[in-house]
């Protein structure tokens, strides 16, 4: 008598087992979720509450934010590349990836 003939051939049988079953979402909840989120968000200072440091901080954040765009409004994406490859070739060699070669 062979070792694999007590053997059980099949599908192992757990108990209980139904199959997977899938939670049905509810749309209705998802809605209501969503509105109480959107209430408990914080509200945005108005100016009447924002001291003088935050006033000064939003503007400065402003005019930096313009500044970038217009920097980088007023180059093609060909100037940009050519300022970028002048910046590579004033690295010094240092910098360079160096070629590997086991043959030579």
């Amino acid at each position: 008598m062979s070792e694999y003939q007590l053997v059980s051939k099949g599908a192992l049988k757990l108990k209980g087992d139904g199959g997977i079953k899938k939670k049905k979402k509810d749309k209705k909840n998802k809605k209501k979720v969503e509105e109480i989120i959107e209430a408990e968000a914080p509200q945005v200072k108005k100016t009447e509450q924002l001291t003088k440091a935050e006033i000064a901080f939003l503007k400065m954040q402003e005019k930096v934010e313009k500044e970038r765009i217009m920097k980088k409004a007023s180059m093609t994406h060909k100037q940009r590349v050519e300022e970028f490859n002048k910046h590579l070739d004033s690295l010094t060699e240092h910098f360079d990836i160096p070629k590997v070669s086991w043959t030579k």
